[in-house]
């Protein structure tokens, strides 16, 4: 073989597909393979070849562009265009043209075929299935971590030790201890028939019966816990731990098809896991001081990078995460109330943001508010603004650092009645101007921690229909979601930061997630849907019509691919002892990660080109 051949050779074993090919495939491939040039300012590629070819981009790069002219991609070196090999009818129309002088070679779609029907892992480059492109680079992402640990992949089914301990309503207190203390149990399971009524644990025995002379002759149903939350069998033991996180519970009984086939407690993740999100919650719940609960605030990072190197998920982590947030939040929210007593008028306290969607980092601030009842006089007033004032400086002390915008319930203007947050609601959405649609992305997420009545409730249900019926306004909600991008073409450093401490890197969170989460905020509200979790919307926006479900599965999976690989990078930089960013350079990223990166930035490009379609949302910018 010549030189030039041996050099063909070389350069496609170094790019994918063809590094998926064995060498001697490889080593026949040159021959094949003819050469064209392209001056600059070329369209590309050039119209359909009689035969049809792929295009592999050796030297020089082309632009492609959206019909308004909008950059959204680039090819270079080592890039495919494939299109006249395969169908392109579901395709955004895309303007591309040189932008350099370039050389490509030209591989005939019949080649092409063949190798794909001969050797797999080539073929499964050309996936016409963006979701199973992106999900098998999930896959790959996160069985991948540096180490491991049980609770990412056992199932709760696992972890049950013996069948369920029970006994029925009308059993005495004292025979239902008698039961728990043959069994060594710290809990019982309360069943009338088959049916799952309630659960009685060490606690209760010891606060609902010892501790007030509850007589022990009572039924046991005197004193056991009727609202109950129950796991399957097939949950993740991490999703099983993150709700007895979420809750501050210790005992959840087990469902198999209906039926209770078990019973699994703290104890029992203990045996897999010494240290995790449970135990920080139950000394969350005993501090007694702020500075306590800052002593705690530290060991988040902690936590974030222990999850991270046992192989969690971006989801996994942002639960973990929240439920911390959450669980400080409501204890400075109680220590608030025993330095300033009861609330003279009830309250509910409202989350925002990452955190009211439960999709937080340690790299965070607060979004958070208060919403009032009507019932509240001027001079109630000044214990709503200490209790405030408490919370904030409390989560700030905690490493959730204040509100850069002062989207705090210790800002006056977010510390309101429930008649004021209505016309609040009610003018953004009926004047959608840039600063309505900014706070409309943080106040949309919303979710309540302490809500007694269900204010947030009443408040949530009525704006989300006003917003569902507003046509404008969401018309204007998709123009603004489209203005993050994806840094499409960033592989040759088009769309990166030049200059200052962050150069040569782009924002993986504003690029790359925001986009995500401002699509899937559009479609809830497009089909009234009160989920506020992305992934919880973007899955009822499929189940009620609003967006395909293979549009949904692919957000959901390159929501997940490209968090992940952000929280991957923080606890690089907490383990190295550097302050957490958003700000990742490409250089640090593999081939394959790059490459999945890419199929994923171009799958929000087309989804967000396809939501501006559908608002015709050049009208509203």
């Amino acid at each position: 073989m010549d030189v030039e051949l041996i050099e063909i050779q070389e350069f496609l074993a170094s790019h994918p597909p063809f590094d998926q090919l064995p060498e001697e495939t490889l080593a026949r491939l040159p021959r094949r393979l003819s050469v064209r040039y392209f001056r600059r300012g070329t369209p590309f590629p050039p119209e359909v070849p009689d035969p049809p070819c792929i295009y592999i981009l050796r030297r020089g790069a082309v632009e492609l562009r959206n019909m308004r002219g909008e950059l959204v991609g680039k090819l270079a070196e080592g890039d495919l265009c494939e299109q006249h090999c395969r169908g392109t009818e579901d395709e955004p129309r895309l303007q591309c043209r040189t932008v350099e002088d370039t050389l490509v070679y030209v591989l005939p779609c019949s080649d092409l075929n063949e190798l794909r029907a001969t050797h797999p892992a080539f073929a499964e480059h050309f996936e016409q299935s963006t979701s199973r492109r992106l999900r098998k680079a999930l896959d790959v992402v996160i069985e991948s971590p540096p180490t491991g640990h049980g609770l990412m992949t056992v199932r709760v089914r696992d972890l049950i030790r013996r069948a369920p301990i029970t006994t029925g309503p009308e059993t005495s207190i004292r025979e239902a201890a008698r039961l728990m203390s043959e069994h060594h149990a710290s809990s019982l399971l309360i069943m009338d028939g088959e049916r799952l009524v309630g659960l009685v644990t060490d606690r209760d025995l010891r606060n609902r019966c010892i501790a007030v002379g509850r007589p022990t002759d009572q039924p046991v149903r005197s004193i056991m816990t009727e609202t109950l939350t129950t796991v399957d069998v097939d949950t993740l033991g991490f999703q099983a731990l993150i709700t007895m996180t979420r809750l501050n519970i210790h005992h959840l009984p087990v469902i198999e098809d209906g039926r209770v086939v078990g019973l699994i407690s703290s104890t029992d993740f203990t045996r897999l896991q010494s240290a995790n999100a449970i135990y920080l919650v139950g000394d969350i719940h005993r501090a007694d001081s702020i500075e306590t609960l800052a002593q705690i605030g530290n060991k988040i990072a902690e936590l974030q990078i222990h999850l991270i190197l046992g192989g969690a998920t971006a989801t996994q982590v942002g639960q973990a995460i929240s439920a911390i947030t959450d669980a400080i939040t409501l204890r400075l929210i109680e220590l608030a109330e025993a330095r300033l007593g009861a609330p003279p008028v009830p309250y509910a306290w409202l989350l925002g943001g990452s955190q009211g969607r439960r999709e937080q980092s340690v790299h965070s601030d607060q979004d958070n508010a208060l919403l009032i009842s009507d019932e509240a006089k001027p001079e109630d007033e000044g214990y709503f603004a200490a209790l405030a004032r408490f919370v904030n400086d409390g989560l700030n002390a905690c490493g959730f650092v204040y509100c850069p915008g002062e989207v705090m319930a210790s800002n006056p203007k977010w510390r309101q009645t429930l008649r004021v947050w209505n016309k609040y609601f009610s003018n953004w959405i009926l004047k959608p101007e840039p600063m309505a649609l900014m706070l409309s992305s943080v106040f949309f997420d919303m979710r309540s921690l302490r809500d007694p009545k269900g204010l947030c409730e009443e408040l949530h249900e009525r704006i989300i229909e006003k917003s569902r019926a507003n046509r404008i306004f969401i018309a204007y909600m998709a123009a603004n979601a489209l203005k993050n991008r994806p840094p499409l073409g960033f592989f040759r450093n088009i769309v990166l930061i030049q200059g200052g401490d962050h150069d040569h890197t782009f924002d993986i969170k504003h690029r790359g997630l925001i986009p995500i989460i401002d699509l899937a905020r559009v479609y809830a509200l497009s089909a009234g849907i009160l989920e506020n979790n992305t992934n919880e919307r973007l899955q009822a926006a499929a189940e009620r019509g609003a967006l395909s479900r293979d549009g949904a599965a692919n957000l959901i999976d390159a929501l997940e691919l490209i968090a992940t690989l952000r929280m991957r990078h923080q606890a690089e930089q907490m383990r190295k002892g550097q302050p957490p960013d958003n700000f990742l350079a490409p250089d640090a990223l593999s081939p394959l990660e790059r490459r999945h990166l890419k199929d994923a930035f171009v799958l929000i490009n087309t989804m967000q080109e396809a939501l501006g379609q559908r608002y015709q949302t050049g009208r509203f910018t």
